[in-house]
């Protein structure tokens, strides 16, 4: 049985079936129309933003480092009353990470070309800013679905028969997600190291506009990389639930970078990682030595 070590929503404050367009659900539609004035009322709040921060979100390495170990070693909170989840060790890829996706049958033509190339692209920011094997070659260890209300079981069946030590039942968490969430991913351990992630699926909402369905491309595919939980101080990223940037900022790619620094080790604690952090976010941010 394969140890489910992330499972992480983000939420509100190769394909599948013939190349045709299915029909949609009075259900699907209206999720459709719902996000559609989600994503409408975030960005006449100023939320949603593209621009990666500027002046007035800076940060130092001390609140680089701070905001790592909430997002790493923190499993992701569930509410705003209830604070961060339980404590856990540093959790990440060993080997190589490679993308595929699979689009529900309901998926336009346009969507599912535009989707492929984004999630190539980003799969190559991903490798570059890790220094991880991260691509789309080869055989899939995770797998991108975009689907809607009417298909994502489809998909996911198909997304579990194409992953090596998963099972439908394994995926049964994704099947069912209430509206306020755009997207999900939950990341796997199927070896005998509890740490170490083999496998991921995340799946985002054929009904988001496009501006979401981007969204959530960028954090589910970071997140499923080990930046699993999110942090109300960390600022700009998009690994906070207040929706402020929709896109990876630069701020992001400094978590990425440490979290795949060879001088941290998987299975760390955040007390363990703690002096290290320090000085990775200092050299990061050339503040110079402590």
């Amino acid at each position: 049985m394969p140890l489910k070590t992330s499972i992480t929503p983000k939420a509100r404050p190769a394909g599948l079936g013939q190349p045709g367009v299915q029909p949609t659900s009075e259900q699907s539609a209206a999720l459709r129309s719902y996000l559609v004035q989600v994503q409408a009322a975030q960005l006449s709040q100023g939320l949603l933003r593209e621009d990666g921060g500027g002046p007035d979100t800076p940060f130092t390495p001390d609140m680089l480092a701070r905001n790592f170990e909430q997002i790493v070693f923190y499993n992701e909170y569930a509410s705003a009353l209830q604070g961060r989840g339980g404590e856990s060790l540093l959790r990440r890829w060993e080997g190589p990470v490679r993308f595929d996706t699979i689009f529900g049958a309901g998926v336009p033509p346009s969507v599912r070309k535009a989707e492929d190339a984004r999630i190539r692209d980003y799969a190559g920011r991903l490798g570059r800013v890790t220094g991880h094997p991260v691509n789309t070659l080869g055989p899939a260890n995770f797998i991108v679905i975009v689907a809607g209300e009417d298909d994502r079981d489809a998909a996911l069946n198909t997304a579990a028969a194409r992953l090596s030590g998963l099972n439908a039942q394994d995926l049964d968490p994704l099947r069912d997600f209430g509206r306020d969430n755009y997207c999900i991913v939950i990341a796997f351990a199927t070896g005998s190291d509890a740490n170490t992630y083999t496998a991921a699926v995340a799946v985002v909402r054929a009904e988001n506009p496009d501006l979401l369905r981007l969204s959530c491309i960028h954090e589910e595919l970071a997140q499923g990389l080990g930046l699993a939980n999110d942090s109300r101080d960390a600022r700009p990223s998009i690994f906070n639930d207040d929706d402020e940037f929709a896109l990876l900022t630069a701020h992001d790619e400094l978590l990425l970078k440490m979290l795949y620094d060879p001088r941290l080790d998987i299975g760390m604690s955040a007390a363990e990682a703690a002096p290290i952090t320090r000085i990775i976010a200092r050299e990061l941010t050339n503040s110079g030595p402590l």
